[in-house]
């Protein structure tokens, strides 16, 4: 198994490629025109809408004792993958690989969605820095320096696509000695920012985390302005992403990644590479940057055309970009659901033996890997298609409805025609490269 790609072509997805297309186009409109006429003022305004959380509860999730217990597994288990990655042997038995690739890269998705902002409590750098924080007898929230506020999000996007480069470009992604040199800067840039800068530098700069309080917004359980834990729909706790510098650019990424994930793996790209002479690296590294580029620029294309003459391309699209996480989620489930639950499995047997000696220091070495996905492919492809349609629908629902809140009454609805183009192609794209390569 291969750890770092995780879709399969349309060999494995028995659906027609125009009848998906046709279909995913048609739920887009259709979805677009239901709006139109149904939903005329916002309603969804995540400061104060939510039911709360019993008081009880709402203590346990907020009190320190929880927050100590989940610190200290995030750091024991990192502990535990750190060992398994310095002392085991450097093949794809050493389960590193699939922790990193597999249950980090691929499993936060589902974890953020169930749980919430999973990684910012779990997290193993956030825990190093509180605690080198007190010995010192420091604030962790306080640095040397106040971080400006348009660093927003930018650090974490350029963390994130290094790591999808290290993931889908570079090409000995499956040696140990890569992963540990890129979590090893990964540590150092983290860790000393945030000694310089306090903890926001965690938030702006861990890609993982960022990544995680992203989809986080999907999930059912939300925090009001005041505080307060509260339930309410996955659309209402989605308009609480802030709106930051470099928003675009992290969903950008993830939807220029996955997207390039599968096109590197098409027969086209394949023949287009076979007879180059320059290093294939470099190919695939300019491919996915202008991938990544070509998703910011279509979007800020299309938000600036909605709002021009309020404000900039970059500042329309990040107040926009939110309705972009729903189609992240739906990429994420479609291009690595088999990959995910399949490979999840087999890391966790492999994890009971770190340093493949023949231990079973977790009892799970004998699990033995269901492959119910892949010998279902018809349900397979369905629920892949239904997740990449279903995302876009959603996205159109809440870039809708922050349309009905900033814009002018007179242009909120052919304001937003430009945008529906782009959610089109973005959904005729993802099921193109999803059933035909």
């Amino acid at each position: 198994m291969v750890f770092q790609h995780g879709i399969g072509g349309s060999q494995d997805l028995p659906i027609s490629l125009p009848l998906a297309l046709a279909g995913g186009s048609a739920a887009l409109t259709v979805s677009f025109a239901v709006l139109v006429l149904a939903w005329r003022r916002p309603r969804y305004d995540a400061a104060t809408q939510g039911r709360p959380l019993p008081a009880g509860l709402a203590r346990v999730l907020d009190g320190a004792p929880l927050a100590l217990v989940l610190r200290a597994l995030g750091l024991a288990f990192a502990g535990y993958v750190t060992w398994a990655a310095v002392a085991g042997p450097d093949n794809l038995a050493n389960p590193t690989f699939g922790v990193v690739y597999v249950w980090l890269w691929v499993g936060l998705v589902p974890a953020s969605l169930l749980l919430g902002p999973v990684v910012r409590a779990v997290s193993p750098v956030r825990t190093l820095h509180l605690l080198v924080s007190r010995v010192a007898g420091g604030d962790p929230g306080a640095g040397v320096v106040t971080l400006p506020r348009w660093v927003g999000l930018w650090p974490a996007a350029l963390g994130l696509l290094a790591f999808v480069w290290l993931e889908l470009v570079y090409p000995e992604a499956n040696y140990l000695s890569s992963l540990r040199l890129w979590f090893a800067v990964y540590a150092a840039v983290v860790l000393v920012g945030a000694a310089v800068f306090g903890d926001r530098w965690i938030a702006a700069a861990d890609p993982f985390e960022a990544y995680s309080t992203l989809v986080s917004h999907l999930s059912v359980v939300g925090r009001r302005e005041d505080g307060t834990l509260v339930l309410r729909s996955p659309l209402a706790n989605l308009d609480g992403v802030p709106t930051v510098p470099g928003l675009t650019a992290v969903t950008a990424v993830l939807l220029g990644s996955t997207a390039w994930d599968s096109f590197s793996d098409s027969i086209a790209w394949v023949r287009f590479t076979a007879d180059l002479t320059v290093p294939l690296v470099l190919v695939e590294t300019l491919g996915l940057l202008l991938l990544c580029l070509a998703v910011a620029l279509l979007f800020a294309a299309a938000t600036w055309a909605m709002a021009a003459s309020r404000t900039t391309p970059g500042r329309a699209a990040n107040l926009f970009a939110h309705s972009l996480v729903p189609i992240v989620v739906g990429y994420i489930v479609a291009h690595y659901l088999s990959y995910g639950v399949e490979v999840g499995q087999q890391t966790l047997a492999r994890l009971s033996d770190p340093l493949v000696d023949g231990s079973d220091l977790l009892g799970t070495a004998d699990l033995q890997v269901n492959y119910w996905l892949t010998q279902h492919p018809t349900f397979l492809a369905t629920v892949k298609v239904l997740a990449i349609v279903a995302g876009h629908v959603l996205g159109v629902v809440a870039a809708h409805d922050r349309a009905l809140a900033v814009l002018p009454a007179h242009r909120q609805l052919t304001a937003q025609l430009p945008l529906l183009v782009v959610m089109v192609v973005f959904t005729v794209s993802g099921l193109y490269l999803l059933l035909s390569v």
